[in-house]
This record gives structure tokens, C-alpha cells and sequence, in this order.
């Protein structure tokens, strides 16, 4: 197993169950939990999430609803079993929209939820603003099934509770990955692993191996934590517990209220085909998150940042993310357009039974919703392209950050 994400953690310890006799390596580049399985939000989301609730059939849908279902019950179970403090919290979340553009997606996407047969309900006036504690919100869909986590912190506890036959790696990056007869030569800088399988959870760093370089589109987006609020400033919030929104314009805003009574902010796409940013680039997101949160609380006095940081994800042109071999007994699962915590959990399982040919309604049904990321423009087209659209969205959704 190449890469220790979510896709990486559930593929490891699902085979290292099934063969508990099998010795399984786990090689990481970095440590556990500084790339994107810890740099998210930390939503672990039950329902086909943008594109997925917006397009395809029903039967798609649901069976992409029930594979979330089955990555966050195993998740959870991991979690009790292992006392895993990650600050679980099945708290819901909120679908939420400033103004007139946010409204008619709201409207859409309750029409999208009607069609689906889910629960949701409609919040607005006062209800809302004591909730998120700001009036900057006109509506709200909120959904009960989301669960909240620190995403480090799950993704650390994960790796802390493997199967035994699990010997995970850090700090140990993957220089290359040659086919020698029938087996893969796995080099490192300190070692060469002879493996006849490879799992290759490295997500966008795929192209790196040479394998889907013209199907992804580099992308990284921002987030900003602030300082903990001061009891008297936890008193705008009703209920003073966590919580979770997402925007419902595409190119809105993420926020959150954790446990530690920090607010979460998260918005900002950019292209970044060398997978990091600039320190100028980075003060700017800042700012613009700064400004937003003063927005949405003018009350609070002096509220400041404590971090502010990017991760790295994969997007495809056509909204399809890849599941499957890449060649024969070389598994990979990727560009999950970054919603990668619930959909990389379930697909690292089922790699992982791929792997040793076994059969389940699971991996049957992840098979059949899996389609193939749509090939890119060549350079420079893409780069113009990419930039230029990620440029018209933030000026369409300028009423929504």
C-alpha cells in the first residue's frame, strides 16, 4: 500500500483482516495526517455530495448513499473500538445560502432531496441565526446524518490501531514502481519492497507513477482557524455546541464550529500543477477569510487567526472519480473531486477484497457507479482553461463567500 489517506488506512487494515496471515506494508511520504485526509473539513458525508445528487439516476444515487453509509458505520466502529478521540460528532450539517443565487440552489437542491425521498428541513429567519449565531444567512437545508470529526486526528487514530501484520512506514516516499515477471519492486530511498500487489492510495501523486497524468486537475483549497472564542462570545450560538455547514452555491463558503469552540473556514480553489501554493498567494486567502468571518460576526471583537493552511486534491473535468486496476494487480482509487473521507473509506475496503478476488453487493455496486475521469486539454490549454473557469466561478459566487 502506497499512501496513508483515508483510501490507504481502510484498504490496509481491511486486507490485513481478511489475511491475517499476509505481511502488509503500508509506505507513507510524509508523517500520517499531514496531507489532505488531515488537512479537510472533517465532514464525513452520508449523501451523494454535488454532482453525484445532481446527475445520474436514482438507482446511482442511492447506491452511492449506501456505500457512504457503510464507510461512516465502519469509521465509527473503528472509532468506539479503538477509543479513538477524534471529536466524533453526528451533529448533521447545514446546506446554507446568503443570498438570491445561494436560494435557488437551496431550491434545487431540495427539489434533488424530494426526488431522493430524504428527510431535510428548511431554516430561516431566527431560527437560523441563533443556530449559526449570524444573521449573514438568508436559508438553510439541515440533514441529520453528517458526522463531524477532526480529520488528523481520525486519520492518526486509524493508523495507531492497525492489524498487527500492518507495518506502516513514514517518512519513507515511494521514489518509483516497476513490474519485474510477476512481481512490483517498490523502491524507497532506505529499501526496495518485492510485492506480487500494489495498492496505490497516493490520490493526485498518481501521476507521479506515470498512471492517469492527463485525467486529473490539480487543485488546492484553503482553510483558516481561528483562536477560541471567549465564553461571552460562545453565547451567540444557541445551543453552544459544534457544528458543520457547507455552501450551496459550489463556490461558497465551509464553516464550522468545533468542539473547541474554534470557527473553521474553508473556501478558495486554485490550480496548482506542482501541488503547492505561494506565501503571497496564501496571504491573500487569509485575508479573504478573515474579512469573511468578520462578515458573518461583526460582534466579535478582535477575532483572529491562529492557522491558515491549503491542501491538495484531484478534480476531473467530468466529476468522475477512478476505482479499479490500473494494470494487472496495480489497484488504485482517486480524484474523488474533495470529498475524499467517506468515498476514500469505502473504497480503500473494497480495493482491498478487489485485491484478493473476493465478491460483495459492495464492490459490486462501487464497480458499477465508477466511471472513467475524463482525459484534459493539453498544456498550455488546460492551464488557461483551469484558471480562467476557477477565475468566473469566484466572480459568480462573490454574493456567496
Amino acid at each position: 500500500m502506497v499512501g496513508s489517506g483515508f483510501v490507504g488506512l481502510a484498504a490496509a487494515r481491511a486486507y490485513a483482516e481478511l489475511r491475517p496471515d499476509h505481511r502488509v506494508i503500508l509506505l507513507e511520504a510524509l508523517k500520517v495526517g499531514q496531507g489532505a485526509s488531515g488537512r479537510n473539513s472533517g465532514f464525513l458525508i452520508d449523501l451523494p455530495h454535488k454532482r453525484d445528487l445532481e446527475f445520474g439516476s436514482l438507482d446511482r444515487k442511492q447506491k452511492i448513499y449506501r456505500l457512504n453509509l457503510e464507510a461512516i458505520a465502519d469509521l465509527k466502529k473503528s472509532v468506539h473500538q479503538h477509543g479513538i478521540n477524534c471529536g466524533w460528532e453526528e451533529a448533521g450539517k447545514y446546506q446554507v445560502a446568503v443570498g438570491d443565487r445561494g436560494i435557488g440552489f437551496l431550491r434545487n437542491y431540495a427539489t434533488l432531496l424530494d426526488n431522493f425521498d430524504y428527510p431535510y428541513q428548511l431554516i430561516e429567519g431566527d431560527p437560523l441565526s441563533e443556530a449559526l449565531g449570524t444573521h449573514y444567512y438568508s436559508q438553510a437545508i439541515y440533514t441529520d446524518k453528517c458526522v463531524l470529526v477532526q480529520p488528523a486526528a481520525l486519520v492518526n487514530g486509524l493508523a495507531d490501531t492497525l492489524p498487527a501484520n500492518v507495518e506502516l512506514y513514514e517518512e519513507h516516499p515511494v521514489l518509483d514502481i516497476k513490474k519485474q515477471a510477476a512481481q512490483f519492486s517498490v523502491r524507497t530511498q532506505d529499501a526496495v519492497f518485492s510485492t506480487p500487489k500494489v495498492i496505490l492510495a497516493t490520490n493526485i501523486f498518481a501521476k507521479e507513477f506515470g498512471y492517469l497524468r492527463s485525467r486529473m486537475i490539480p487543485t488546492m483549497t484553503y482553510a483558516s482557524m481561528t483562536r477560541p472564542l471567549t465564553a461571552e462570545e460562545m453565547m451567540v450560538f444557541r445551543h453552544e455546541k459544534s457544528w458543520g455547514a457547507t455552501p450551496a452555491d459550489h463556490g461558497g463558503t465551509t464553516l464550522r464550529l468545533t468542539q473547541d469552540r474554534r470557527l473553521v473556514i474553508r473556501n478558495r480553489y486554485q490550480f496548482v500543477p506542482r501541488y503547492h501554493d505561494n506565501l503571497d498567494a496564501r496571504r491573500a486567502v487569509r485575508q479573504g477569510h478573515l474579512d469573511g468571518l468578520q462578515a458573518r460576526y461583526p460582534q466579535f471583537d478582535n477575532l483572529t487567526l491562529e492557522y491558515t493552511w491549503g491542501g491538495a486534491c484531484a478534480l476531473s473535468r467530468n466529476y468522475q472519480a477512478f476505482f479499479g486496476e490500473l494494470a494487472p494487480n496495480l489497484l488504485f482509487s482517486g480524484i474523488h473531486q474533495s470529498v475524499g473521507a467517506t468515498r476514500g473509506s469505502i473504497t480503500g475496503k473494497l480495493l482491498a477484497q478487489l485485491a484478493l478476488g473476493q465478491d460483495s453487493e459492495s464492490l459490486a455496486h462501487m464497480l458499477e457507479i465508477s466511471q472513467t475521469p475524463a482525459v484534459n486539454p493539453p498544456e498550455p490549454f488546460l492551464s488557461m482553461g483551469v484558471k480562467t473557469r476557477m477565475a468566473y466561478a469566484r466572480y459568480e459566487s462573490a454574493s456567496e463567500l
